[in-house]
């Protein structure tokens, strides 16, 4: 039988794959190597996935457990890949350490562009890949160009259902059939998570404030998600809420939470934060949401604002889209399609009515709309990867673009790739002019420019 590898570098991750062993996604396998990635900038400073509360619940659908920070150690996980010469080596180390002998190997991995699944795979050279994701990223395009020699591995990309009826783009390119995880399984796995935390029930709160990492991450300074958590505070409590709980990313540190606290209690209100007593240990967003069912979750791009409005049916409000999507460089940033689906789907923190309303329907119109939009926005970011889905992008930009949707495009990227909208509807009105057109031609003869 075929020996799985599943590589997870997050709790989240391991629960994906945990709902995904549930629905039969790998029942033809034989046995299972659970691989832990530890990707943070200091992988020593951050509590390990081994040992987050529910892992090891989680852990009985594997047969056994590897690190991978400790098989390549001291090499830093989220940057090394093993020099071609190399491979042959690495995989006779590999296999002697994790005892799999001779057998045949397939492989699970995250976003196969990190520094971590590029290695896993190359080292197993030739081994059938699966890739799943765990967030949003399944809904843009795969980010940069995979040698073909892997991506034409790839039989299938397995994604959370958070958009049931939305396509998935990423590794479309090579023919990925993409498979969901069934929701139900989900919710049964953050049901079990929540179980080893039954504590935070007594710390029940209204609102649940989500900290993404985003400086961490490189997508905002630290004093621009310092303002941005300070906002969601103030929003917060403007919107009634009177208790808060700030959930910080896990992977990230957060100097500026005693801060938020100071600004709660300056309102008014109280906050507690998860990596803090009395809650003491980082808690997955989704399992807050299980023990808590918070009267209103607040974010930025994280997947758990839509298991809140979709699988909990909690309101849900985002704050600092529009800042992050003025702020993401390069344009093909892989952050963007999560910002640009919250941003287009759920409701402002500043608009109280819409919060109000509760969580947004995402049925079939709603993901039609959705759909058009991130089609267009996947061929901006990768023309290259994607050039098939250049004529849905002018279809869009040419009926689509208003003010609200301008703010998902730049105007310099329209224009690198000759596409609708690139210059404001009253200059390609002056641009058409017969007699404009004939004044610049002159001007031009007199000047002694081209064209003269």
């Amino acid at each position: 039988m075929t020996t799985l590898i599943l590589a997870a570098s997050t709790l989240r991750a391991v629960a994906v794959l945990a709902a995904a062993a549930d629905s039969g996604c790998f029942e033809n396998s034989g046995r299972r190597v659970l691989l832990l990635t530890g990707t943070a900038p200091v992988p020593e400073a951050v509590p390990p996935v081994s040992g987050m509360p529910g892992f090891d619940g989680l852990r009985a659908r594997f047969d056994d457990v590897v690190s991978w920070n400790e098989a390549i150690a001291p090499l830093h996980p989220a940057d090394w890949v093993p020099r071609a010469d190399d491979v042959p080596l690495w995989e006779r180390h590999l296999r002697r350490a994790w005892g799999l002998a001779d057998a045949p190997v397939a492989l699970v991995l995250e976003s196969l562009t990190s520094a971590p699944a590029q290695a896993v795979a190359d080292i197993f050279t030739g081994a059938p890949i699966d890739v799943y994701t765990t967030g949003l990223d399944a809904y843009g395009p795969t980010g940069g160009k995979l040698p073909a020699l892997t991506g034409t591995r790839v039989r299938r990309l397995l994604h959370t259902d958070a958009l049931p009826g939305l396509r998935p783009h990423l590794l479309a390119e090579f023919g990925a059939r993409p498979s969901a995880v069934p929701t139900a399984a989900l919710a049964r796995v953050y049901s079990e998570l929540a179980l080893s935390v039954a504590e935070l029930t007594a710390a029940q709160s209204s609102t649940v404030l989500l900290g993404e990492g985003l400086a961490e991450a490189g997508l905002l300074p630290a004093a621009e998600e310092r303002e941005l958590h300070l906002r969601m505070v103030r929003g917060a409590v403007a919107s009634g809420s009177t208790r808060l709980v700030f959930a910080p990313d896990p992977r990230a540190a957060v100097p500026w939470v005693h801060e938020l606290s100071d600004e709660a209690a300056r309102l008014g209100a109280e906050l507690t934060a998860t990596h803090i007593e009395p809650l003491g240990t980082p808690v997955l967003p989704e399992v807050l949401l299980e023990c808590l069912r918070p009267a209103l979750v607040v974010g930025c791009a994280s997947p758990a604002l839509l298991t809140a409005a979709c699988l909990y049916r909690i309101p849900v409000a985002v704050s600092g889209t529009g800042t992050l999507l003025e702020r993401l460089t390069p344009y093909e940033n892989s952050a963007r399609t999560a910002v640009t689906v919250t941003d287009a789907l759920l409701p402002d923190l500043t608009d109280p009515a819409a919060v109000a309303s509760g969580p947004p329907p995402v049925g079939p119109e709603a993901a039609g709309e959705l759909a058009d939009l991130l089609a267009a926005v996947a061929f901006a970011m990768r023309p290259r990867v994607r050039p098939d889905l250049r004529p849905a992008a002018e279809r869009y930009l040419s009926t689509r673009l208003d003010s609200r949707t301008r703010r998902y495009f730049t105007r310099r990227r329209l224009a690198s790739l000759a596409l609708p909208g690139a210059a404001p509807a009253r200059l390609v009105a002056v641009r058409r002019n017969a007699t404009v057109r004939r004044l610049a031609r002159r001007a031009r003869a007199l000047s002694g420019g081209p064209g003269g």
